[in-house]
């Protein structure tokens, strides 16, 4: 029934009703496994000063959550503006750890509205408000309402480098070529 600790779909054709059932069970069984073994939660001091629930994720398996703009009135985006966006949550990331702001792919694809700097870097030493820059890439207006979800947050692990100067850098098949070096095709 698995190979490679995953159930073999194209084997369920040939199997009765009573084995799917106890088949499906199975697989629901190693996604949770893999989902919660898989899964590590980091603990972050949050100060909420908005009107609108914490930010949570969508899915067992999302990677961002949504934020949401904490504005007194609505905000107009005309084409090509840009605005920093409230939120109203002010974050203490632990050492080693930075939350980007990235836009959704929502409002991307049906307003034209996307996170400008993205993705944003919150640092772990930063201790004001977590703000949006968002920016209207269409032809119309945008409107913000109060906690319209406006971008996500990931939280993710970082290293820091430490720079060793040398005089010159190993050799590697691509060099020095960049931007459109391997072609489109």
């Amino acid at each position: 029934m698995r190979e490679n600790g995953y159930f073999c779909c194209a084997k369920a054709l040939t199997l009765g009703k009573g084995q799917i059932d106890l088949a499906f069970r199975s697989l629901n069984r190693t996604f949770a496994f893999y989902s919660k073994r898989e899964t590590y939660m980091v603990d972050i001091k949050v100060v909420n000063k908005s009107s609108h629930p914490l930010p949570g994720y969508a899915t067992v398996l999302s990677a961002g959550m949504d934020l949401r703009a904490n504005i007194p009135e609505p905000i107009t985006l005309r084409p090509f503006e840009r605005r920093l966006i409230p939120t109203g949550l002010y974050i203490a990331l632990p050492p080693g750890f930075e939350a980007q702001v990235r836009p959704r792919s929502g409002l991307a694809l049906k307003h034209g509205i996307t996170v400008l700097n993205t993705p944003g870097t919150i640092d772990a030493d930063y201790r004001g408000e977590v703000m949006v820059l968002l920016v209207n890439f269409s032809q119309e207006d945008f409107i913000v309402e109060d906690g319209e979800r406006i971008a996500q947050m990931v939280v993710a692990r970082h290293e820091q480098a430490k720079w060793e100067e040398v005089e010159i850098l190993d050799e590697t098949e691509r060099g020095a070529g960049g931007y459109g070096h391997t072609g489109v095709k």
